[in-house]
This record gives C-alpha cells, structure tokens and sequence, in this order.
C-alpha cells in the first residue's frame, strides 16, 4: 500500500491557516473560528478522522450551494423544554452551540431542556460539545447519526449510520466525556487511513462486494461493522430511530451531506441538557472516578483509565509537539487560505 508522507504542524499555524480558508470561501470571521476550533480539537486529541482533512470538503460544500456560511439555524420552543432547530444547511458546530446555548440556559430554568436538529452539516467530534457543557456544570446527552455506512450484524451492505453518542458529566478536574460510535471506527477513521497509507485492522470493514477488506480504499465503498457484534449493532439501530423520529430527519440510505460535496445534509442531532439537582455532583464523580483509576490493573504498568483520559494525554503532548497532518492535506488547506 502506497505510504503518504506526514508533517508536524504548531496548532496555531493550523488554526490561523483554517480560518483563512474558510475567510477566502465566504465564511464570517466568528462562524470561521468556531468550525476550525472544532476540527481542530479533534486533531488534537488524536481523531484526525473528525480533524482538518474535513475542511477541503467544507469549502467544496460552501462553493457548491449546500452549505450556508452565515446562519446559526432557525429556532423555536415547540414545548417549554423541547427546542426545535433547522438549521438551514449552516455550519454544523456553528448551530448545534447556538442550540445547545439556548438549550442550556432553558435547562437552568426547567432542569432538563432538548435540541432536536435536522437540515444541519456535519457535528464533527461530539466531544467538543460534551465538554463545553459539563464544564459550565451541566450534563448533556449528544446523538447524531450518518449516512447508511454499517452493515447490520449478520448483513454485507451498509444499511445504518455510525450514529454516535456522546455523554459529559460535570468532574474534576475536567468534565467525564464519553464519545463513541455505534460502529466499530468511523469512516473518518477509515479516511484517515487511506490518507496515511496504513492498511486496516482486521474485521474493521467489508468492501463493496461485502467481502472482508484490509485496504481503506475498498473499505469506503463497502461497509463498517458495527462495534459489540449484535448488541452494538442493536444500540445503533436504536440510536438512528431515535434521532429521525425525533428530528423529522432521513434514515438509512437516503441520509447523505456528511461525506460528499454536493447533496444537502439530512441527518438528524439530538442534545438532551440536563442541570443537576446537587452541587457536589462533580466532587462525587470525580472521587469515583479517582477510585475506578486506581483499581489494580490486569495488566501490570498499565493502569485503568476513563473515558476521555487518553484524549486528554494526547492533546497535551499534541499541543508541545505540534499535530501530524497529512502532506497533501496540509497543502490543500495552505492552497485554500492563499486562494483569491
């Protein structure tokens, strides 16, 4: 398989260079800064599947009509706690915060407040969101879903989305996050691979044949599996109900706009923000987490860790040595920025 060469790249180089794409394609300044921020968090916690290989696309999206730059969604309270969003095809985590600030703030009132999204691009990482609020001492609850790209346990055909979950509960000292698909990996990840020149991992993907595949390339015409064989597949099923029916939003294979450059994004996004009824929630969380940590490991020199504990290792480390990008990536987005 074909190697693609990597560089090191500062953060803020990456940002300032992110921006300036966004900029030269018609973005606003504060819409430009909160996808880049996005994308690049998710560089820099390791998920280059969620990182800046998605802004080329973004910028296609923009030139081709079915991304709206300027907008922040359209919003209404169907109910006193249930907040309906359309998000008029604009930035992805430019309208889920403007939701889920409203919806916040609705939940400080009432105890729990929802955000159901439809007509929205891509969340990106759920993780960026998860956190933001468990630090403003709030939980939230994040569920989207994808073009059909897993095939059901026992099936050869993509039939369901990744349909991730995201969970952030108030800690110290930084929030519990939770972010996982109902798949095995993300086609991101699948991406990002192919970007990289590294084969799969066995039982990963099937090619488009529904054959078992090792190379990313055949893998994203084929299918992903779903992760925890019947039972993953099972929640993810359940995930995608719930999100179309609550949002009003495409299943299976007629959702498309997260992958592509040209089709209008019709999934759905579900935020479920909940304000605590205690104060000491985070001391609580935190001194049991502290106690799951130091449970005896089963593998010597390995200690237990949570969720959310190597994203924060590796953003560290990410942020001192600078985020390895793909070449042609980088090139593209420096392209981009200097365009006129």
């Amino acid at each position: 398989m074909e190697q693609h060469e990597t560089l090191f790249v500062e953060a803020e180089v990456c940002r300032k260079a992110g921006i300036q794409a966004l900029l030269q394609a018609g973005a606003p300044a504060d819409h430009a800064a909160i996808q880049v921020d996005l994308l690049l968090e998710a560089e820099l916690r390791g998920r280059a599947s969620h990182g800046l290989q998605r802004l080329p696309r973004l910028v296609e999206r923009i030139g081709n009509g079915v991304l709206c730059p300027r907008t922040k969604g359209r919003v209404r309270f169907r109910s006193d706690s249930f907040l309906e969003v359309d998000g008029e095809a604009g930035f992805g985590p430019v309208v889920a915060l403007n939701a889920l600030d409203i919806a916040s703030e609705r939940a400080r009132a009432s105890g729990l407040a929802v955000a159901c999204i439809r007509n929205n691009n891509h969340l990106g990482m759920l993780a960026y969101y998860a956190e933001r609020v468990a630090k403003a001492e709030q939980i939230l609850i994040a569920l989207s879903t994808s073009e059909a790209l897993v095939h059901p346990w026992g099936g050869r055909k993509a039939m369901l989305g990744t349909n991730p979950i995201a969970i952030g509960i108030p800690s110290r000292p930084s929030p519990f996050v939770l972010d996982m698909a109902t798949s095995l990996v993300s086609m991101g990840q699948i991406h990002a691979h192919a970007h990289r020149g590294q084969r799969l991992e066995p039982g990963w993907a099937l090619d488009e044949r529904g054959d078992p595949t090792l190379d990313p390339s055949a893998a994203k015409n084929g299918a992903i599996a779903p992760f925890g064989d019947a039972k993953g597949y099972a929640l993810g099923l359940s995930f995608e109900l719930l999100v179309a029916t609550l949002t009003d939003s495409a299943l299976g294979t007629d959702v498309k706009g997260t992958l592509d450059s040209d089709q209008l994004c019709n999934k759905g996004d579900v935020f479920i923000v909940v304000d605590p009824t205690s104060s000491s929630v985070a001391s609580r969380v935190s001194a049991y987490l502290e106690s799951i940590r130091a449970c005896p490991p089963s593998t010597p020199g390995r200690s237990v860790a949570v969720p959310g504990d190597r994203a924060n290792r590796v953003r560290s480390i990410s942020l001192k040595s600078g985020i390895e990008l793909n070449r042609d990536v980088w090139t593209q987005i420096q392209r981009l920025a200097t365009a006129s």
